[in-house]
């Protein structure tokens, strides 16, 4: 037995290592789709008998005018969350460098990234407040009145995305710093040497370097604006009439508050297919990228 063990160990070890892994993945993920995409095709309220309707919710959500404001909150989610990648990158880049007391102006931007997320929405309808809230006192300290950002209906969506900028700037200024942590001091010096400074160090030595980083960050902020639910539950509950309401929510609402769950089913299914739609073409790009590499 051991001799067996011996002359294969070499795929034995990293099988026995992924195997848990990739089961709990076939039965969370996996197994869990498969039963969504089969839910999508019934019309079921949750508890009586599932009824075989084929395409229908999904004809219907072709029609729905609410599927199509949710599928553009979505879009303007991932726009506005393509900040947080540069934004990251600069505040890195700002508090790495050897200066007293940088550490606590590190620790200051590092703090959103461990509060949850609830906490963060409580703290922003705090800060929207129109009558008693931050944005409230700095308006009236220029003798205006603070708009009613929750209650706007063309401007609640984007209030609720910088509210959740914050801790995702936080998560890619961490990427970053780890990346800047792991710089070449050969190149770094051999850059200096020829003269390179500024943006032209940051252009062709530094951001070469931080590829790997910047493709962690762009895939995880994506999937974070497309998935995007706890913010909206907590500070609008996707109001004022449905205005601020994104694919993830809108699935949420349909299954558990109008026991509709075959159409949440399909509203989950197209929002897996967009997600597997770019980290398809994510993944082909990164492999293309480390293609050209070698």
């Amino acid at each position: 037995m051991t001799s067996l063990w011996r002359r294969h160990r070499w795929w034995l070890t990293p099988t026995l290592l992924i195997l848990p892994g990739a089961i709990l993945f076939a039965v969370v993920i996996l197994a869990s789709s498969v039963q969504s995409l089969w839910i999508s095709l019934h019309d079921w309220d949750g508890f009586g008998p599932m009824i075989w309707i084929g395409l229908g919710n999904y004809r219907e959500l072709i029609n729905d005018p609410q599927f199509y404001v949710s599928l553009k909150n979505n879009l303007i989610w991932l726009v506005m969350f393509m900040l947080a990648p540069p934004i990251g990158l600069a505040i890195a880049l700002l508090v790495n460098q050897k200066i007293k007391g940088m550490r606590v102006v590190k620790s200051m931007f590092f703090i959103p990234l461990v509060l949850a997320s609830v906490a963060v929405g409580v703290v922003f309808t705090w800060v929207y407040t129109p009558e008693f809230g931050l944005l409230a006192l700095i308006f009236r300290a220029f003798g205006a009145n603070a708009p009613a950002l929750l209650s706007d209906e063309h401007l609640v969506t984007f209030a609720i995305v910088i509210a959740a900028l914050w801790p995702q700037i936080a998560f890619c200024m961490v990427l970053y710093l780890a990346g800047l942590n792991n710089l070449s001091e050969e190149l770094v010096g051999a850059g200096r040497v020829d003269g390179a400074r500024g943006w032209n160090m940051l252009r062709h030595i530094v951001l070469p370097q931080l590829t790997q980083v910047t493709f962690i960050a762009l895939a995880v902020t994506v999937v974070g604006a497309l998935r995007s639910f706890d913010m909206i539950s907590v500070m609008t509950r996707g109001g004022p009439f449905g205005s601020s309401s994104v694919l993830a929510y809108q699935m949420f609402e349909q299954s558990i508050f109008s026991y509709r769950f075959g159409y949440g089913a399909a509203i989950a299914s197209v929002l897996f297919v967009i997600m597997a739609v770019f980290i398809t073409w994510y993944l082909t790009r990164i492999i293309r990228a480390e293609e050209r590499g070698a």
